[in-house]
This record gives C-alpha cells, structure tokens and sequence, in this order.
C-alpha cells in the first residue's frame, strides 16, 4: 500500500483533542469514532506511517508500551471482561485508513453469542477449529 507525503486527509493526522486520552512522543491513544463496543480505543503513531513493518523499533516499543495504557483507561471508564488487540496491515488484510493504528477492543460476556474462535473470526468459515476435534 503506498500512501502519499501528504497526509493533509489522514483522520489520524488531524485529530479532535477529546477524541486523545494518552500521548506520548511516539504514539497517542484515541476514542475509536465507530466503536464495535463501549471503550474501543486504537493507538496511533504520531509519525504518518502505513505499516507495521515500516514502523521503527522504538516506535514498535511505544505501541506495545501503550496497549496497557489503553487497558487501564478502557477498564477504569467501563469494566470490561476481556480484550481483542490486533491491527490490519494492507489492503488484503483489511487495512481501510492508511496511517497503522492497532485496535484495542473490550470485550463483555454475550456481547457475541459465541466468542469462541476470537480474532479466527476474520475467516468465519475458519474460525472454530475444534469442531473437528470434537
């Protein structure tokens, strides 16, 4: 995926202040705008940058450093039972807004009917690998 010097219409580049609830020199931690469930948070790197694997080590350190940033602010305003964490790199893999940001989604008991599977679920026809063991 290649994306442009300009970042003049990246959503993350141009962010609204109450939308941030941490920041650091590296990354900052956002209010997901389409939240898949109450607390959902993405942690962005304040560098304009596609790719996981275009990202520097020490900005690779700040993202998994924020993860429990996000998890302590996510469990102090909602008290959630579980998280999914994971991002999508690319196009084939998902990838709609060209600037990385991994999700940081808290989970609630029946907010699925079967959680089982959890981040599987991307292929849902691949998700419940057991039914075979069975």
């Amino acid at each position: 995926m290649n994306i442009s010097p300009d970042n003049s219409n990246c959503p993350f580049c141009h962010l609204e202040e109450g939308r941030i609830f941490f920041s650091s020199g590296l990354v900052k931690g956002i209010w997901d705008t389409y939240p898949l469930n109450p607390g959902h948070a993405l942690l962005i790197p304040n560098r304009h940058i596609a790719r996981w694997f275009d990202i520097t080590t020490a900005e690779q350190t700040a993202l998994a450093a924020a993860i429990e940033q996000a998890k302590t602010a996510i469990e102090e305003k909602y008290s959630p039972e579980g998280f999914n964490i994971g991002f999508n790199d690319q196009k084939a893999a998902g990838q709609t807004v060209p600037h990385l940001h991994i999700h940081v989604i808290p989970r609630y008991a029946g907010d699925v009917p079967d959680p089982r599977g959890g981040i599987r679920n991307i292929i849902p026809a691949r998700a419940a690998y057991w039914e075979d063991k069975v």
